[in-house]
Protein backbone atom coordinates (compact mmCIF):
# COMPACT_ATOMS: atom_id res chain seq x y z
CA UNK A 1 0.00 0.00 0.00
CA UNK A 2 1.18 3.56 -1.11
CA UNK A 3 -0.22 5.58 1.90
CA UNK A 4 2.19 8.03 1.72
CA UNK A 5 1.04 8.79 -2.26
CA UNK A 6 -2.60 9.16 -0.77
CA UNK A 7 -2.12 12.59 0.46
CA UNK A 8 -1.64 15.84 -2.17
CA UNK A 9 1.40 17.63 -2.77
CA UNK A 10 2.28 20.86 -1.29
CA UNK A 11 -1.08 22.11 -0.18
CA UNK A 12 -1.94 23.45 3.17
CA UNK A 13 -5.60 23.53 2.98
CA UNK A 14 -6.26 21.10 5.94
CA UNK A 15 -3.57 22.82 8.39
CA UNK A 16 -6.27 23.84 10.85
CA UNK A 17 -7.15 20.14 11.26
CA UNK A 18 -4.41 19.35 12.39
CA UNK A 19 -4.17 21.67 15.39
CA UNK A 20 -2.09 25.77 15.63
CA UNK A 21 0.88 25.26 13.87
CA UNK A 22 1.03 21.77 12.74
CA UNK A 23 0.97 20.75 9.07
CA UNK A 24 -1.60 17.90 7.83
CA UNK A 25 -1.68 18.10 4.09
CA UNK A 26 -5.13 17.62 2.64
CA UNK A 27 -6.62 14.54 2.05
CA UNK A 28 -4.97 12.86 4.84
CA UNK A 29 -7.77 11.93 7.56
CA UNK A 30 -9.45 10.59 4.23
CA UNK A 31 -5.94 8.76 3.24
CA UNK A 32 -6.16 7.32 6.78
CA UNK A 33 -9.59 5.83 6.84
CA UNK A 34 -9.87 5.28 2.76
CA UNK A 35 -6.50 5.55 1.59
CA UNK A 36 -6.76 3.11 -1.34
CA UNK A 37 -9.92 5.53 -2.59
CA UNK A 38 -7.59 8.06 -1.89
CA UNK A 39 -4.54 7.20 -3.60
CA UNK A 40 -7.20 6.91 -7.03
CA UNK A 41 -8.72 10.03 -6.55
CA UNK A 42 -4.58 11.80 -6.19
CA UNK A 43 -3.83 10.22 -9.42
CA UNK A 44 -7.07 10.78 -11.15
CA UNK A 45 -5.73 15.19 -10.01
CA UNK A 46 -2.39 14.40 -11.20
CA UNK A 47 -4.13 12.81 -14.74
CA UNK A 48 -6.27 15.91 -15.08
CA UNK A 49 -3.08 18.19 -14.73
CA UNK A 50 -0.94 15.88 -17.74
CA UNK A 51 -3.99 15.93 -19.97
CA UNK A 52 -4.67 20.03 -19.48
CA UNK A 53 -0.60 20.02 -20.45
CA UNK A 54 -1.03 17.53 -23.31
CA UNK A 55 -4.42 19.66 -24.80
CA UNK A 56 -2.55 23.09 -23.95
CA UNK A 57 0.93 21.31 -26.26
CA UNK A 58 -1.46 20.41 -29.01
CA UNK A 59 -3.03 23.80 -29.08
CA UNK A 60 0.36 25.67 -29.63
CA UNK A 61 1.53 23.64 -32.52
CA UNK A 62 1.52 25.37 -35.49
CA UNK A 63 -0.72 25.95 -38.37
CA UNK A 64 1.36 24.80 -40.75
CA UNK A 65 2.52 21.09 -38.82
CA UNK A 66 -1.35 20.21 -38.51
CA UNK A 67 -2.22 18.96 -42.01
CA UNK A 68 0.47 16.33 -41.01
CA UNK A 69 -0.26 13.09 -40.43
CA UNK A 70 1.71 13.01 -36.69
CA UNK A 71 -0.97 15.92 -36.22
CA UNK A 72 -3.94 13.90 -36.60
CA UNK A 73 -2.36 10.72 -35.07
CA UNK A 74 -2.07 13.00 -31.63
CA UNK A 75 -5.31 14.24 -31.65
CA UNK A 76 -6.89 10.91 -31.98
CA UNK A 77 -4.66 8.89 -29.25
CA UNK A 78 -5.88 12.02 -27.04
CA UNK A 79 -9.69 11.01 -28.43
CA UNK A 80 -8.93 7.81 -27.23
CA UNK A 81 -8.19 8.27 -24.00
CA UNK A 82 -10.78 10.35 -23.07
CA UNK A 83 -13.21 7.38 -24.65
CA UNK A 84 -11.63 4.97 -22.61
CA UNK A 85 -12.88 6.76 -19.50
CA UNK A 86 -15.89 7.48 -20.40
CA UNK A 87 -16.38 4.04 -21.92
CA UNK A 88 -15.59 2.67 -18.30
CA UNK A 89 -17.97 5.24 -16.72
CA UNK A 90 -21.22 3.45 -18.64
CA UNK A 91 -19.45 -0.43 -17.79
CA UNK A 92 -19.78 0.89 -14.23
CA UNK A 93 -23.48 2.13 -14.93
CA UNK A 94 -22.60 5.84 -13.92
CA UNK A 95 -23.30 6.86 -17.16
CA UNK A 96 -24.27 5.81 -20.66
CA UNK A 97 -23.00 3.96 -22.44
CA UNK A 98 -20.73 5.98 -24.83
CA UNK A 99 -21.31 5.75 -28.58
CA UNK A 100 -18.55 6.42 -31.31
CA UNK A 101 -16.46 3.17 -29.45
CA UNK A 102 -13.07 3.41 -28.21
CA UNK A 103 -11.24 4.52 -31.77
CA UNK A 104 -12.00 7.96 -32.71
CA UNK A 105 -10.35 8.52 -35.80
CA UNK A 106 -10.19 11.98 -37.36
CA UNK A 107 -10.69 14.13 -33.77
CA UNK A 108 -11.39 17.26 -33.90
CA UNK A 109 -8.71 19.66 -31.78
CA UNK A 110 -11.68 21.88 -31.41
CA UNK A 111 -13.71 19.12 -29.90
CA UNK A 112 -11.26 18.06 -27.60
CA UNK A 113 -11.28 20.18 -24.83
CA UNK A 114 -15.06 20.07 -24.49
CA UNK A 115 -14.98 16.21 -24.44
CA UNK A 116 -12.13 15.98 -21.89
CA UNK A 117 -13.73 18.70 -19.50
CA UNK A 118 -17.05 16.74 -19.79
CA UNK A 119 -15.34 12.86 -18.85
CA UNK A 120 -13.15 14.43 -16.09
CA UNK A 121 -15.97 16.12 -14.18
CA UNK A 122 -18.01 12.77 -14.35
CA UNK A 123 -14.83 11.32 -13.28
CA UNK A 124 -14.34 13.53 -10.27
CA UNK A 125 -17.68 13.63 -9.25
CA UNK A 126 -17.42 9.36 -9.75
CA UNK A 127 -14.47 9.59 -7.60
CA UNK A 128 -15.67 12.04 -4.61
CA UNK A 129 -17.93 9.16 -3.29
CA UNK A 130 -15.48 6.12 -3.81
CA UNK A 131 -14.50 4.24 -0.68
CA UNK A 132 -12.07 1.51 -0.43
CA UNK A 133 -15.03 -1.06 0.09
CA UNK A 134 -16.10 -0.15 -4.00
CA UNK A 135 -12.47 -0.19 -4.99
CA UNK A 136 -12.35 -3.73 -3.93
CA UNK A 137 -15.67 -5.04 -5.29
CA UNK A 138 -15.93 -6.60 -8.23
CA UNK A 139 -18.08 -6.29 -10.93
CA UNK A 140 -19.83 -7.57 -14.18
CA UNK A 141 -19.35 -5.84 -17.81
CA UNK A 142 -20.10 -6.09 -21.45
CA UNK A 143 -16.76 -5.69 -23.43
CA UNK A 144 -16.49 -4.03 -26.91
CA UNK A 145 -15.59 -7.41 -28.43
CA UNK A 146 -19.06 -9.16 -27.07
CA UNK A 147 -17.26 -10.55 -24.22
CA UNK A 148 -18.41 -11.08 -21.15
CA UNK A 149 -15.96 -10.47 -17.77
CA UNK A 150 -15.38 -9.88 -14.00
CA UNK A 151 -12.68 -7.29 -12.47
CA UNK A 152 -12.68 -5.39 -9.35
CA UNK A 153 -12.53 -1.43 -9.44
CA UNK A 154 -9.31 -1.43 -8.13
CA UNK A 155 -8.23 -3.16 -11.37
CA UNK A 156 -10.09 -1.30 -13.88
CA UNK A 157 -9.08 2.15 -12.06
CA UNK A 158 -4.87 0.38 -11.94
CA UNK A 159 -5.61 0.06 -16.04
CA UNK A 160 -7.07 3.56 -16.65
CA UNK A 161 -3.74 4.85 -15.25
CA UNK A 162 -1.39 2.71 -17.12
CA UNK A 163 -3.59 2.96 -20.31
CA UNK A 164 -3.10 7.05 -19.75
CA UNK A 165 0.60 7.05 -18.77
CA UNK A 166 0.99 4.56 -22.25
CA UNK A 167 -0.89 6.97 -24.57
CA UNK A 168 0.39 9.81 -23.31
CA UNK A 169 4.06 8.79 -24.45
CA UNK A 170 2.63 8.17 -28.01
CA UNK A 171 1.64 11.35 -27.69
CA UNK A 172 4.37 12.92 -26.95
CA UNK A 173 6.19 10.90 -29.49
CA UNK A 174 3.87 12.59 -32.24
CA UNK A 175 4.70 15.79 -30.62
CA UNK A 176 8.31 15.32 -31.33
CA UNK A 177 7.97 14.29 -35.28
CA UNK A 178 6.17 17.50 -35.65
CA UNK A 179 9.48 19.20 -34.32
CA UNK A 180 7.09 20.94 -31.17
CA UNK A 181 8.65 19.62 -27.67
CA UNK A 182 6.32 17.75 -25.06
CA UNK A 183 5.30 19.02 -21.79
CA UNK A 184 6.66 17.31 -18.69
CA UNK A 185 4.26 14.88 -17.58
CA UNK A 186 5.89 12.65 -14.89
CA UNK A 187 4.38 12.24 -11.70
CA UNK A 188 7.30 12.99 -9.57
CA UNK A 189 7.27 16.52 -11.00
CA UNK A 190 3.89 16.88 -10.29
CA UNK A 191 3.94 15.58 -7.05
CA UNK A 192 7.37 16.76 -5.34
CA UNK A 193 7.90 19.79 -3.16
CA UNK A 194 10.57 22.12 -3.00
CA UNK A 195 12.49 22.32 0.48
CA UNK A 196 14.13 26.08 -0.62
Amino acid sequence: MFFFAATRRGHRANAEVAGAGEFSPPGILDAMSDPLSALFRRLFEYEQDSHAKVLAALQAVPEEQRARAEFQKALDLFAHLVAARRIWLGRLGVTPPLQGGLEPKGAKLSELAGRLTEMQALWSRYLAGLHDADVQRSFEYQSLDAGRFRNTLEEVLTQLYGHSLYHRGQIALQLRALGCTPPTTDFIFWARVALS
